[in-house]
């Protein structure tokens, strides 16, 4: 199963793939979805701005997730990738048909029981599935990819780096 993965941010994300590669596999596995969404790395300026401006969205009819890059911290980035991938879960198993799902409008987590517990289990699985994943892989990651000034250096044969492919833009990624 393959993910497609777009940067359409103003950023170098490159320093991101050695930390997908590892991550999405296991997000699947603890999560159980069995289709791969489409992430879109995207930055907006004015959103980046305002103290409680978007981090991240999912759109199920197209399994797609979104998520907002500028000046965030990578773990945070990271923490609302496996926020919406428990949505893309959710989505896959059927949780997310319009007569379960009611009301979608303004201050639906707060007024829809049913909405109410799919964000409770994505805070909840997201948060905990990204820090099981991180407590058994951040010595490792660490000693494989070295930060300087915000850009990656990786070592030749890092097992975990990807390939580019695909169109422009676009990053081919190992999913099992």
């Amino acid at each position: 199963m393959k993910c497609k993965v777009k940067n359409n941010s103003s950023l170098d994300m490159t320093k991101f793939m050695p930390l997908l590669s590892s991550f999405l596999p296991y997000a699947k596995k603890i999560m159980g979805f069995n289709r791969p969404p489409s992430l879109f790395f995207t930055s907006d300026a004015e959103n980046a701005q305002k103290p409680l401006g978007k981090t991240a969205f999912y759109e199920p009819d197209e399994l797609k997730i979104t998520i907002f890059v500028d000046k965030r911290h990578p773990k945070d980035i990271m923490r609302s990738l496996s926020h919406e991938l428990v949505h893309h879960a959710q989505n896959c198993r059927g949780d997310f048909t319009a007569d379960l799902m009611g009301e979608t409008g303004k201050g639906y987590a707060q007024n829809n029981d049913y909405l109410r517990e799919m964000e409770r289990e994505a805070y909840e699985k997201g948060n905990l599935t990204f820090r099981d994943w991180e407590d058994q892989n951040k010595k490792s990651l660490q000693e494989s990819v070295f930060w300087s000034k915000n850009t990656l250096i990786t070592e030749e044969k890092s097992p975990i780096l990807l390939s580019e492919g695909g169109a422009a833009g676009h990053m081919a990624h190992p999913f099992d």
